[in-house]
């Protein structure tokens, strides 16, 4: 069952930044101060078969439970490109960790925050689009996200991207 934070909570959001208050100038992009009426979520997932779609289908769920699924103010493609970039984050933490992985959605000031947390020691690589079968994921990453890294703390990691949560000119759209 999923762990849902009341909105405004600050102890949920420090979870979003690895228990530590995120501040203006952190280098993993986090939100300089805790969102008021945000949606928050954090799962955690055993490393088996499933595990992939059971997120996408969460991802689903709680962006239509937060209203960014219609509507004039959302973007047209966010749930899609949304599910589209956790499969590849959640398929990378199921492959390279062989360990649970933890999503976490964290949607507020016109941005949907996503991080996957796994143990796996190797940050991610962006690849070239091919006619491979595999390495392609964090390639749509790079391309769909507006803003995406990778942090290091311990043994594991944290993979994480940005998509903008409004229609207006410029917000859903990958900043330079």
């Amino acid at each position: 069952m999923p762990d849902r934070v009341p909105p405004g909570r600050l102890d949920g959001m420090l979870q979003l930044s690895g228990n530590r208050p995120p501040g203006p100038h952190s280098p993993d992009g986090a939100f300089p101060q805790p969102p008021l009426r945000a949606g928050h979520l954090r799962v955690t997932y055993d490393p088996r078969p499933t595990a992939v779609r059971e997120a996408r289908a969460t991802v689903r769920r709680h962006l239509e439970e937060w209203g960014l699924a219609e509507g004039r103010d959302a973007p047209e493609d966010l749930v899609d490109t949304a599910e589209l970039l956790v499969s590849e984050v959640t398929t990378n933490a199921l492959l390279h960790s062989a360990g649970r992985f933890t999503l976490t959605l964290s949607a507020a000031h016109g941005t949907l925050r996503c991080e996957v947390d796994d143990s796996g020691p190797r940050p991610p690589r962006v690849r070239e689009a091919s006619g491979a079968e595999h390495g392609r994921g964090m390639f749509l990453v790079a391309a769909l996200a507006r803003r995406w890294g990778c942090r290091q703390e311990g043994p594991g990691k944290t993979v994480w991207f940005e998509l903008g949560t409004c229609a207006c000119d410029g917000c859903g759209r990958r900043q330079p």
